[in-house]
């Protein structure tokens, strides 16, 4: 069986069509198995089983549990991105806005924990080989914010500011799973980090 740890890879051609279509039903096995029963219950012979692939397949779009986890948890913010974008947040300002937004992605991720705490114990894991998954979440992230904030050209003190927040956030999230915070904190932390876009916008 291929190692659960892979050295860094060189950048994969686009995929067609039919490639994609497998690498959802991948993602989507790899979901539901995480939201059934956590970090632990992903396990790729079984993921290959319920996404009807070859494990050896399986293993060449990603090579271990914490990049299948990783991609999983972009696919799911991606899909978080799409539900902002049809009922965009109300706020009257950029911070408000963007700690709304921030409040339900964190909402949706806690209607389902064992999926959260899997997704969030893989990004803690990955290291350097992982890094174009990690990356991939950690763009999702700024476009979301970006979005909340109705911004398309952020200056580089705003994407400081958007960097904190995104730092905030996963923070927030890693200490609500482990017990150590309640909701009612985590909006406070996210409220009080997302008043950095007041100080970072430029005067009129």
């Amino acid at each position: 069986m291929p190692p659960e740890a892979s050295t860094s890879r060189t950048p994969s051609p686009p995929l067609t069509e039919r490639q994609e279509a497998r690498r959802r039903r991948i993602l989507h096995a790899s979901a539901r198995l995480a939201g059934r029963g956590g970090f632990d219950a992903v396990q790729m012979r079984e993921v290959a089983e319920s996404s009807q692939v070859a494990l050896g397949t399986l293993y060449r779009y990603f090579p271990s549990k914490v990049h299948l986890l990783v991609a999983t948890m972009q696919d799911q913010l991606e899909r978080m991105h799409g539900t902002l974008r049809r009922k965009p947040p109300a706020g009257d300002t950029a911070a408000e806005r963007v700690a709304e937004t921030l409040m339900r992605a964190f909402r949706a991720l806690q209607r389902e924990p064992h999926l959260a705490d899997a997704m969030v114990r893989a990004l803690t894991f990955a290291d350097r080989s992982v890094s174009p998954e990690v990356d991939q979440v950690s763009r999702q992230t700024t476009a979301i914010i970006l979005d909340a904030m109705g911004l398309d050209d952020p200056s580089p003190e705003q994407l400081s500011a958007v960097r904190v927040i995104e730092h905030t956030w996963h923070s927030a999230l890693i200490t609500w799973l482990s017990g150590r915070a309640s909701i009612a904190q985590v909006k406070i932390d996210i409220e009080t980090v997302c008043r950095l876009i007041d100080l970072t916008t430029p005067e009129e």
